[in-house]
């Protein structure tokens, strides 16, 4: 037990500081200047100077405590410890539980009350998860209290957990070279020639939030690349994320472009989205798919951003399709878990207070717009360009959704965990500031927002109607979902490729697909009933239709058994029908069954 403490409480010195590069990691380093970053990077309370020690901020190692899990789960008394990245509870010598361990950087809120001469400490996870502790000794609760706080809001991504853990079975660069751009560009370079990988932004200078390379009208050189980055808000000029080959068509993403009040244009970037429509087919259209109301486009162009004007992109159409971002988003999220944590509710209040969080609401705009997108590249045979204001929170979320909805192979194991990696990690979603707190934290919300969430809420929605689609069942999701807001593993980390770059984060963390593709942990994640589905699966975006999704929002408020239970079930039933096709000589004439009818969407066209 000792030497798991000490382990874990670690030291982080000039020793650690040196293998971060000095003259380039945007994060402290006890040896490294503060650079200028391209775009602000809030990095929290700046460390002490010279040497930082965990122990410094550890006011008090264990104390005897009794473990409150949760709701049908029996509560479990033993030493608490306090250590660098965890939680350490071992119970006594008669008791053959486990050691129990929680990773602080998942703790989002802390309440502690004292009373006689014991204290209550209540922890709120990033995982929804509420866990009491109850510590002998007023003094001891409040400096675990204290410990806990300052030991869970370090924002030094260099002294996080992933730097120092250290699996069995696994080896540091494993699993970081599955999925990089070239893997996708070499399945579009089989089906057509019209695109090519281009390095422009080997450097990362051209836009910080984009990866090393990406995929381009192999009409378009890198100089005309440069002018349209300058020409798009924080340098995304359009680029493509998936190649749709039955109609030949494409989609893809950028960021707003830059007309300002003086409708400015840029013949480069006109240039680049001529180029889209003539590698496609001929007489090819295009759509430009908003995320923003039309009222907050006109907006942004008083403030530098704008829209593509119609006389500009000549085959390109502007659809308006507006999707929350920020804070109301986060906000529908913290009402939802509020109401999910209230057991005493009648059930006209609870439905009354679903309602109301408009999550669901949140749900439904975002698959009726990805399949939107869809159908323009599935039924009309369109391109699709798809963008808000930056381009890194909703307009991933449509892509990736879209993505899913047509293509089967993103709907197996590998091709979901290749398009989380090319569609949010590599594209530069933000996940140190999107997924900084979740639905807990008494702080006000400034840039976190459950974009990357509602996603995987979408994917369940998809898997819930097409539950022989899917290769994954709900496992992954949640997997997803917890090592997005506080993980071992070094996936989530940072907010873009190059600020990962910087932080070695590739050559001194593990990868989460690294963990997750063990065999053990593939068991886990697949979908026993999975049968390959070829074609597109339109999902019904009807009030009837979508559900909360009760395995993530009421896992721990209701009794974890039973979920269990009735998946294994399932398992059953499907291998006894299984066995009973084989007898009749049916097996090979199972398919399933897939809704084709498109949902109706409404858009604004301009």
């Amino acid at each position: 037990m000792a030497w798991l403490i000490v382990w874990a409480v670690g030291t982080w010195g000039k020793d650690e500081a040196k293998r971060c590069p000095a003259s380039s990691c945007p994060f402290w380093s006890p040896l490294s200047p503060r650079p200028t970053l391209p775009e602000p990077v809030p990095l929290g309370p700046r460390a002490p100077a010279g040497r930082m020690e965990f122990s410094e901020l550890i006011r008090t190692g264990r104390a005897q405590a009794e473990l409150l899990p949760g709701p049908e789960e029996p509560p479990l008394r033993g030493t608490l410890c306090v250590t660098g990245h965890h939680l350490l509870l071992s119970p006594g010598p008669p008791s053959t539980a486990d050691l129990w361990l929680l990773l602080l950087r998942s703790v989002d809120s802390i309440e502690k009350r004292v009373a006689g001469d014991s204290g209550t400490i209540t922890l709120r996870c990033k995982d929804l998860r509420v866990l009491q502790l109850d510590i002998e000794g007023v003094e001891a609760t409040l400096d675990i209290a204290r410990s806990i706080e300052a030991l869970s809001s370090l924002e030094s991504v260099i002294t996080s957990f992933p730097f120092f853990y250290r699996p069995k079975g696994l080896r540091l660069g494993d699993a970081w070279h599955f999925h990089p751009p070239e893997c996708y560009y070499k399945r579009v370079a089989r089906e057509t020639n019209a695109w090519r990988l281009s390095e422009v932004n080997q450097d990362f200078s051209l836009c910080p939030s984009y990866p090393r390379a990406v995929i381009v009208p192999r009409a378009v050189d890198d100089d005309a690349l440069a002018r349209s980055a300058r020409f798009r808000q924080g340098g995304r000029f359009p680029v493509l994320c998936y190649h749709h080959a039955p109609s030949g068509t494409v989609l893809l993403r950028s960021s707003q472009p830059l007309t300002g009040p003086q409708k400015r244009r840029c013949a480069e970037d006109e240039d680049l989205l001529r180029a889209v429509l003539a590698g496609a087919h001929p007489g090819a259209r295009g759509f430009i798919v908003d995320t923003r109301s039309a009222q907050a486009a006109k907006q942004a162009r008083m403030t530098g951003g704008g829209t593509e004007a119609k006389a500009a992109y000549p085959g390109w159409k502007r659809l308006h399709r507006p999707l929350e971002r920020g804070r109301a988003l986060q906000e529908s999220f913290v009402r939802l878990v509020e109401a999910c944590g209230d057991p005493e509710q009648s059930m006209d209040r609870w439905l009354s207070r679903l309602e109301g969080c408009r999550w669901l609401a949140h749900v439904k705009e975002a698959l009726s717009t990805a399949c939107l997108a869809a159908q323009g590249m599935e039924r009309e045979g369109a391109c699709i360009l798809v963008h808000g204001a930056e381009g890194r929170d909703s307009t991933l979320l449509v892509t990736s959704l879209a993505q899913l909805i047509l293509d089967p192979l993103s709907r197996t194991i590998t091709g979901f965990q290749e398009l989380v990696e090319r569609e949010w990690i590599q594209a530069g979603h933000p996940f140190q500031l999107r997924c900084a707190h979740s639905a807990f934290s008494h702080a006000r919300p400034k840039h976190e927002a459950p974009t990357f969430l509602l996603f995987l809420d979408c994917v369940w929605q998809l898997g819930r109607q097409f539950p022989l689609s899917l290769e994954f069942g709900e496992g992954l999701l949640l997997a997803l979902f917890e090592h997005a807001y506080a993980s071992p593993f070094g996936t989530f980390l940072c907010n873009s490729e190059k600020e990962r770059c910087l932080c070695e984060v590739r050559t001194r963390t593990h990868s989460l697909w690294s963990g997750l593709n063990q065999l053990k942990e593939q068991r886990k994640l697949r979908n026993p009933l999975y049968v390959l589905n070829p074609l597109a699966i339109w999902p019904s975006v009807e009030p009837q239709s979508l559900r909360l999704w009760q395995g993530l929002f009421l896992r721990w408020t209701r009794p974890p058994e039973s979920s269990e239970v009735a998946w294994e079930k399932v398992k059953e039933a499907h291998k006894a029908l299984i066995a009973h096709l084989l007898v009749r000589g049916e097996h090979d004439d199972v398919a399933p069954k897939v809704k084709t009818t498109v949902p109706e969407t409404t858009a604004v066209v301009s």
